[in-house]
């Protein structure tokens, strides 16, 4: 039995990576900007100083990031203040069996603490997590593998006695170099090659990774 578990958020956890999107598409259609569709999934799984480097070697030095990014929080809060936060199918499942199996549980997310625990709080899901690291607490996160490395610290576990559960082939990335086994349930990038030889399984759902995990 492995006995820990290192959750990614947006797009495990929560539907907010699609939701993030269509807020930036948004933003940037009403602005003008092209290839928004193009450029955004190179984006996921980064921290927010990682992603204003990556915007702006990509749209130019003069691009506004952080109106844009203002702007798209607007839309993305509009949206859940009417509509509620979309939890992803299977997690309470997961985490109520992990909790009771007595599994450590930590969350790795490169988005910042405040909107990280403003969104475990809403969700009644932050007393399942023993350990919280957030992309605001490392200088470089994913696809690098700082922030899964101090998950793993904080939770007192060997990355590679813990899986890492990830939507994201930036997220896959960083737990496969931190030397976890990392679990891939795609959101919005598909399983390529590459992340079939990172990952230690690839599941269409949370419900699926549940019973798998139950067999260790």
């Amino acid at each position: 039995m492995m006995g820990a578990v290192v959750f990614d958020m947006d797009g495990v956890l929560f539907d907010t990576e699609r939701l993030g999107m269509e807020s930036w598409l948004a933003i940037a259609d009403r602005h003008g900007f092209s290839d928004m569709e193009t450029f955004y999934p190179s984006c996921i799984g980064r921290n927010n100083a990682d992603t204003k480097a990556l915007t702006l070697e990509f749209y130019g030095a003069d691009f506004d990031y952080d109106t844009f990014c203002k702007e798209a929080s607007v839309y993305f809060h509009a949206f859940v203040a009417q509509n509620g936060l979309p939890v992803k199918e299977g997690v309470q499942e997961l985490l109520t069996f992990l909790k009771e199996q007595k599994w450590q549980i930590a969350l790795a997310s490169s988005s910042n603490y405040k909107s990280v625990i403003a969104h475990l709080e809403q969700a009644g899901l932050k007393e399942y997590f023993s350990a919280i690291v957030t992309g605001d607490m490392v200088e470089h996160s994913k696809p690098e593998p700082d922030i899964y490395l101090i998950a793993c610290e904080k939770i007192g576990v060997s990355p590679e006695d813990a899986f890492a559960i990830e939507d994201s082939p930036n997220g896959i990335r960083a737990a496969h170099r931190a030397g976890m086994k990392p679990i891939m349930v795609p959101d919005l990038v598909a399983a390529d090659e590459e992340m079939e030889q990172l990952c230690h399984r690839i599941f269409p759902s949370l419900i699926d990774v549940k019973a798998y995990l139950e067999t260790k």
